[in-house]
């Protein structure tokens, strides 16, 4: 299996609850299913559980706050970006 096939894998476990669920149910089943070889299965047996737990809260907290702050999702950036549009088209010269 690739790195970046891997990296998958692991990125899935960290955000979706369900997928890590599943995968600290039964590690080996879980990396069998996603394509990993016999040696990334083995080296996934060893997970360190309070740390990917701890990983993934920090992760969850991070989209959270990025999606919060994100301009897109403020009003007043929202009020802001129109009236400047609007200004630039038709109040300006």
């Amino acid at each position: 299996m690739s790195a970046r096939a891997f990296e998958a894998f692991l990125t899935r476990i960290y955000v979706d609850a369900a997928a890590r669920a599943r995968f600290k149910a039964d590690p080996r089943a879980e990396a069998q299913a996603a394509g990993l070889s016999d040696e990334e299965c083995a080296a996934l047996e060893n997970t360190d559980w309070i740390g990917l737990e701890m990983a993934a809260r920090s992760l969850a907290c991070k989209r959270k706050l990025n999606r919060k702050n994100h301009p897109r999702n403020s009003f007043s950036n929202t009020l802001e970006n129109l009236f400047t549009t609007i200004f630039a088209r038709f109040g300006g010269n």
